[in-house]
């Protein structure tokens, strides 16, 4: 592919790692894993109505495979070159998406509020239909393109990437209002 071809300016590769993420994932893990304790070997039902045997065995399996897939495979990827902006976010997207610099009319960095612009973090989108792609964090590379359309890409190294537009010039030409 020719992105490869060409040198990368920025490489940044973000995990889901945060706290109350591992919490929501292990404690439903944990919950699957104690009503299959208390049903299978202990002989007491787990929950009012409850599974048969084989269906709470597939079902703890089937979470924890989920978690465990998703914590340890989950990414955002973002690199940058003379080319444009290419990203990706594993496993919802298996080939990067590129940004050509020729279709967009602006680029900077920005501090973002997750919450309240866009619901939190993830694949979202925000007022107003702007896209954005976040692991965590508050910073991100806010992308005008001359479609109109807006692209947030989330990232946790918000000074090297600014070095990097200014380097490539193709910092801020407008702002996002």
């Amino acid at each position: 592919m020719a992105m490869r071809r060409q040198k990368v300016e920025f490489y940044e590769r973000q995990l889901m790692r945060q706290w109350w993420v591992w919490v929501l994932f292990v404690g439903m893990d944990l919950l699957f894993i104690f009503g299959s304790v208390q049903q299978l070997i202990l002989g007491v039902p787990f929950g009012d109505n409850p599974m048969s045997d084989i269906g709470l065995l597939v079902t703890t399996i089937l979470f924890l495979l989920f978690s465990i897939f998703m914590l340890f495979t989950l990414r955002l990827q973002t690199y940058i070159n003379d080319e444009g902006v290419f990203v990706r976010y594993f496993p919802f997207q298996f080939r990067y998406t590129l940004y050509d610099w020729n279709t967009i009319t602006a680029s900077y960095v920005r501090k973002y509020k997750p919450i309240s612009e866009y619901g939190g973090w993830g694949i979202r989108i925000g007022m107003k239909a702007t896209k954005a792609y976040t692991v965590s964090g508050n910073m991100g590379l806010q992308l005008i393109l001359k479609n109109g359309k807006k692209f947030l890409i989330g990232t946790n190294k918000p000074v090297d990437l600014e070095e990097v537009l200014l380097k490539l010039e193709k910092k801020e030409r407008m702002k996002d209002g």
